[in-house]
């Protein structure tokens, strides 16, 4: 007798702006997404590139700690950034400092947590960001968890949630879209595939051609889309938040991008990655790719750009002011931001210990 196909289902591919600037006709550029929002968006993006590269100088001048670049991923970020909704929560892994600036995020409040201090964690009122996450894959279960809580409390809002390709190895992943899947939770995860977890290749994690497809196990929605480009970064994560927020359930993304720099400062990536992979990706740079497209509609001048390139240095550099500002943490600060109630006895006690150690 001869095998009945149980279940059949595809991954998508979604590029509009192609490496040269130019848009898709049969697409088209999303709605919502005029010349002067893709303005706004490109001067972000300049932003979050000028950002890290001080960021980067200030580490090796040892002004600042370890600290993970974002540069090659900007277009996914301000992309998602602008899908987001007022009333939306982010849920960052560690490499999303871009969108947590362009969601309200003091950029000194990233400088100062890369410093090890508590205080970078504690956000203006109003802000809907948790703090940057640092063991990998976790945060899929904060987001998952989140977006249950206001599913329950039926308020309108939805929950964006980032990991990187090699999270998606970790068991917290596959328990988080487990979890969202059974429970229709009102998230959406975007995998940063940016082809390298530290020193591990993406075809080393997983023999999955695509990481959208993981989707698939846990009946969720999956799309993969290119990360360089800001057009489909919007629409694709747009799309996926409207999902969710209409009671749908949860969405599994994939950002297909690439980390230009090291995986962290603590990191030496030419010790294992061959630099004419990194030359092959200049070319798809999302600044540019947006560059070339704003031009050729006569909607962006070296002259602007200038200008913007004076602002930011001085905006990035006001940022690092306020880090650098700031008196010294008092360390029992350690024990007073771990509880939203009461102290248990014995924590109480280890701060009593330290206080009378520091006298």
């Amino acid at each position: 007798m001869p095998r009945k196909v149980a279940f059949e289902a595809k991954i998508e591919h979604l590029q509009i702006l192609d490496e040269k600037g130019k848009v898709d006709k049969s697409i088209g550029v999303p709605a919502g997404l005029d010349d002067d929002r893709l303005l706004e968006m490109y001067r972000w993006m300049l932003f979050f590139r000028r950002f890290d590269e001080k960021a980067l100088a200030l580490q090796r001048t040892g002004r600042l700690g370890t600290y993970a670049s974002l540069i090659g991923q900007e277009a996914t970020q301000i992309g998602a950034a602008y899908a987001m909704e007022k009333q939306d929560w982010l849920v960052p892994s560690f490499r999303e400092q871009g969108i947590m600036m362009a969601r309200g995020v003091p950029g000194s409040k990233i400088i100062t947590y890369w410093n090890g201090d508590e205080r970078g964690c504690v956000f203006p009122e109003g802000v809907n960001s948790l703090p940057i996450c640092v063991p990998v894959g976790s945060q899929t279960l904060h987001a998952v968890g989140m977006a249950m809580a206001f599913a329950k409390r039926k308020e309108d809002r939805a929950v964006l949630g980032f990991i990187g390709d090699g999270g998606t190895s970790e068991g917290d992943f596959h328990e988080g879209c487990n979890f969202a899947g059974a429970f229709r939770a009102p998230v959406v995860i975007i995998v940063q595939n940016n082809q390298w977890a530290i020193s591990v290749p993406r075809h080393k994690q997983t023999a999955s051609p695509t990481l959208a497809q993981k989707s698939i196990a846990y009946g969720i929605p999956g799309l993969q889309f290119d990360g360089n480009d800001v057009m489909a970064a919007y629409q694709a994560t747009k799309e996926a938040l409207d999902h969710a927020r209409s009671g749908k359930g949860p969405y599994l993304l994939e950002a297909v991008t690439f980390r230009m720099q090291d995986h962290t400062t603590a990191d030496d990536a030419t010790k294992y990655r061959d630099p004419a992979e990194v030359e092959a990706w200049k070319p798809r740079d999302p600044i540019a790719r947006l560059d070339a497209y704003l031009r050729s509609k006569k909607k962006l001048t070296d002259e602007q750009i200038k200008t913007w390139e004076e602002e930011i240095a001085a905006e990035v550099a006001k940022e690092v002011e306020d880090r650098e500002n700031l008196p010294k943490p008092d360390p029992l600060e350690t024990f007073r931001q771990a509880f939203s109630g009461e102290m248990p006895q014995h924590l109480r006690k280890q701060m009593q210990d330290m206080k009378e150690n520091l006298a």
